[in-house]
């Protein structure tokens, strides 16, 4: 019985391969494992250019965008089966000052250590962003109320502890502020209210002297207007407001 022999698969016309390559390497990514231009191939370049638009390329962490993603999926879970979830909203303080005195080099290796800090501190399960410039936001799913408080500060002081070495010289320090907000239970709410709720609690923290955390008053969010026209609009339920 002849059996061929095993070739090198042939370049899939049509796709521009050397770009996606090109692109790969420059931001430190490895080769796709397998034979180039097999599916094995194929699907392993498909999964490093996924990985590659979800993550931030300073600090390997979550982007917005895939963050964002997991919010609106998150917020979704806690309305089906009311388990509680936490989001953290996080801003290192002074950091202008910080870049305006060392440079943006000692800037960005400020942030790449913060960004390892708050990966090492908290679960698998939990998301690590970077949202902005100097922003950074944590999803913790399955968080009770009572835990809240004791998550965002061992954060808080996880970096406050870390010692960065700047490849300049200076050895720096750096701390942030932290504002949290629960996901209302039971409630249709949408990823972005959820976020300016965070937003709000991280204001105040910054307002109040900053390297503090300020999570909502209460442990049961109150349910915004806009919220309730979520609920109430779409649902069989309208007819009770």
């Amino acid at each position: 019985m002849h059996h061929p022999q095993a070739t090198a698969a042939a370049p899939t016309p049509g796709l521009q391969l050397e770009r996606a390559l090109t692109l790969l390497e420059h931001c430190g990514h490895p080769a796709p494992d397998g034979l180039p231009g097999s599916p094995e191939w194929l699907q392993s370049l498909i999964d490093s250019l996924v990985d590659l638009s979800s993550r931030d390329p300073l600090t390997g962490l979550a982007n917005r965008r895939s963050f964002e993603l997991a919010l609106a999926r998150e917020i979704d879970r806690v309305a089906r089966v009311g388990e509680s979830a936490l989001l953290l909203a996080i801003d290192i303080d002074h950091f202008k000052r910080i870049n305006d005195t060392y440079g943006h080099a000692a800037g960005d290796q400020v942030i790449r250590a913060i960004s390892a800090a708050l990966a090492e501190t908290v679960r698998p399960m939990d998301m690590v962003a970077r949202v902005g410039g100097e922003e950074f936001a944590i999803l913790l799913p399955n968080c009770p109320p009572a835990f809240g408080p004791h998550v965002a500060q061992r954060l808080r002081q996880r970096v406050s502890r870390t010692v960065v070495r700047t490849d300049e010289g200076p050895v720096l320090t750096a701390t942030v502020s932290v504002g949290g907000a629960f996901a209302p239970q039971w409630v249709r709410s949408n990823a972005r209210l959820w976020m300016e709720r965070a937003d709000r609690q991280l204001y105040r923290a910054k307002a109040e002297g900053r390297d503090r955390v300020c999570l909502e008053p209460s442990a049961e969010p109150s349910v915004s207007a806009e919220e309730k026209g979520l609920l109430f609009g779409t649902s069989q339920f309208q007819d009770l407001e």
